[in-house]
This record gives structure tokens, sequence and C-alpha cells, in this order.
């Protein structure tokens, strides 16, 4: 598959802001983004001004690196946003935010939504009791998402199950994390995802 498997700070560098790609080094003195803020490249401080079509474009850019999403499955998303009711950048959010791998990281069993990605695909996660491995699978209000029962006993998901009960869980999910399970309680609201993006910049950008 098409996926940037590249340096990932780079990438927070371009975009000038942080991502939380990496997990609990985003959080410690260790992040990249501390020391080099900066774009990559030794031409970066001779940029031009950007304009209003590059402004978008980075909203777009910015949006599918942190969801780890690819062209085409962001532009999906962007098509059914527009179909449904609602403000369509609100609904595009709550797309990406209904990921399982998405739900999965912001459950706290997992550090960063890439590892979230790749527990998902081995098989570590349910759905209402059945085992799911598409991490695009789009959770809805009422569903239990948990470790499965031959997974529990992993070190790494134990560690994480300890991490994130110290992170804490935004008021759409219901987590129990000695259990290693949580509920969609409902959609999420546009204040309570906090992704440093202006969703009205991305329609706009599709709309063109």
């Amino acid at each position: 598959m098409a996926r940037y498997t590249g340096p990932v700070c780079r990438l927070c560098r371009r975009e000038g802001v942080k991502l939380y790609l990496k997990g609990e080094k985003c959080y410690s003195a260790k992040c990249v983004f501390e020391h080099r803020p900066e774009a990559p490249g030794h031409r970066a401080r001779f940029r031009r001004k950007p304009t209003e079509y590059g402004i978008q474009l980075r909203e777009k850019q910015k949006a599918r690196r942190i969801y780890g999403v690819l062209e085409r499955q962001f532009r999906t998303y962007y098509r059914r946003a527009t179909r449904a009711r609602g403000v369509s950048g609100e609904v595009l959010l709550q797309l990406l935010e209904r990921r399982l791998d998405n739900v999965v990281y912001r459950m706290g069993l997992a550090s960063s939504r890439a590892e979230a990605r790749q527990l998902v695909r081995h098989g570590h996660f349910t759905v209402n009791g059945r085992r799911v491995n598409i991490p695009s699978f789009q959770v809805r209000e009422g569903d239990e998402v948990a470790v499965h029962e031959k997974s529990r006993n992993l070190p790494r998901l134990k560690e994480l199950a300890g991490l994130g009960a110290q992170r804490g869980v935004p008021d759409w999910l219901e987590v129990d994390h000695e259990k290693m399970k949580g509920k969609v309680l409902r959609l999420p609201k546009r204040e309570e995802i906090d992704v440093p993006v202006q969703e009205r910049l991305i329609i706009e950008f599709y709309s063109r």
C-alpha cells in the first residue's frame, strides 16, 4: 500500500505543528519538533508566502497525516460528509474520529494512531464481541470495543492499558482500562475533537 514510511517527525516540521505521530516521544523532551520546528529542507527559509490554495492544501494534508489516511480514502470521507446532514466539516471530522484505529487510540489502548492501526490489523480488538481487523471500520453509537480475550495477557497491551488510564479519555467514550474495553456513548462534538485542523478550509479545498 502507498503509505508514508519515512521519518514521521519530518511531517510535523513540514506542517509547522505537532501532529503527535510517535506516541510518548511527542510528549517528552526528545521530541524533534521541540528542537527543530522549522520546515525540512535547506531552502525552507526562502519559501514564498503561501497562497489561499496552499493554505487549504496544508490543512488537508495535516488532517490526512494525523489520522493516517490515504488521499483516496480521505476524498471518500469528504464525499460522505457532504452528503450527510449537518455541517460538512464537522461531519468529516466525526467520520475520521469513528475509525476503529482512532477509537482504540482515544481509549488509551495505543500510544499513537499508527500503533492502534497495527494492533487492529493483527486482530487484537473486537467490536460487539466480533473480531475486527479493519482499521477504517466505522464504529457507531453504543458499540463496545474491547481487547480480544486471547490478547489481554500480552505485556504491551497491559502496559498501554496502564498508560491510558493516566492519559484520560474523551467524554464521548466510556473506558474500563482494567477490563480493557470501552463503549461509544455518542458521536463526538466538534469541541471534543482536539486536532489542530480548520475543517472549513478542507471543505473549501475539495469544493474548488
